[in-house]
């Protein structure tokens, strides 16, 4: 999330009751969580097994429980419980702001869209020209979509994040973060029945242009999808994972955290997807394999009994 505007260092550690060690006479411009932070942003680490993932990141200022040295051009702002200093940051400038009607007075709707009954849009939402919003479908704050998009009845844009800070030191294990990213869905794209897409934690979900989601989809947190993909029904991808342009993925499709499928890939149904893959290849299995060699595969170990009784000379 970016601030509307920079906001000083000094301001931060008194908010949070920090200490600050570095620079500080600098500004802030944002807060993010470790997967999409970017220059200018505040980031929080509380377990040494990250420390030097995030004091090398592009953030300028970390919140963690320890002190030390500022790397050249970081700041740190020394916390006891660097989570809920996040947090309660987060919650300053993306406070919760209740519904009282089903279309907010604070949203914009474009010329052309038009919008079923029992439609929710909420607080902060941008919706563009020549849409067509079916019933029953749910759009929650902060959203953006953009032109000659179709969201088909009961599909759910920017749901909370599945997404915790675990201890399991504490009596309650996992304790959530909360949201202030955003989705955007981009010009062209159809959503289908029953769909979720879940809002970014900290930075953005996003549709690309021309994309196209079959019913009963979801999409993680902070995902980002490229333009002209197209997925079948019952896909499930984790959150901060990437699609290419021109992906495709068949029905059943289960996707996993963090990972990045090159462009043009095709993946066929019922497949896992665990780790990054190349583009302009077709996939198959769980895990995936290149579909030929795949299915070479299972010709041989559907060759198995005959073999085996060959062997035994039965």
């Amino acid at each position: 999330m970016k601030f509307s505007s920079p906001v000083s260092v000094q301001w931060l550690a008194s908010f949070i009751d920090a200490q600050i060690i570095g620079a500080d006479n600098v500004l802030a411009t944002g807060i993010n969580e470790i997967h999409k932070v970017e220059q200018g942003d505040i980031v929080f680490v509380d377990h040494p097994k990250y420390y030097d993932k995030c004091l090398q990141s592009a953030a300028d200022f970390i919140i963690i429980n320890s002190k030390m040295d500022a790397p050249e051009g970081k700041t740190l702002l020394v916390s006891e419980n660097p989570f809920e200093a996040y947090c309660k940051i987060v919650k300053h400038f993306r406070s919760f702001e209740p519904a009282t009607e089903l279309i907010s007075n604070q949203s914009a709707v474009g010329e052309g869209t038009y919008v079923y009954p029992n439609v929710f849009i909420g607080h902060h939402v941008t919706i563009g020209k020549n849409c067509i919003i079916y019933p029953n479908v749910t759009i929650m704050d902060h959203c953006i979509i953009g032109d000659n998009v179709i969201i088909q009845p009961g599909a759910v844009i920017g749901s909370n994040s599945f997404y915790y800070n675990s201890k399991k030191d504490r009596e309650v294990w996992y304790k959530k973060m909360p949201d202030c990213g955003r989705v955007i869905i981009e010009d062209d794209v159809e959503i289908g029945a029953g769909c979720t897409i879940d809002r970014g934690v900290s930075h953005d979900t996003i549709l690309g242009k021309g994309s196209k989601l079959d019913n009963m989809i979801h999409i993680g947190h902070d995902t980002v999808i490229g333009k002209n993909c197209l997925i079948a029904a019952q896909v499930g991808i984790a959150g901060v994972t990437t699609l290419k342009d021109g992906v495709t993925l068949w029905g059943q499709v289960g996707v996993s955290k963090t990972l990045t499928i090159g462009e043009n890939a095709v993946i066929l149904a019922q497949s896992g997807v665990s780790g990054d893959l190349e583009g302009n290849k077709i996939y198959f299995g769980s895990p995936v394999q290149p579909a030929r060699e795949k299915q070479k595969e299972l010709v041989w170990v559907k060759r198995i009994p005959e073999l085996w009784e060959k062997v035994m000379g039965k």
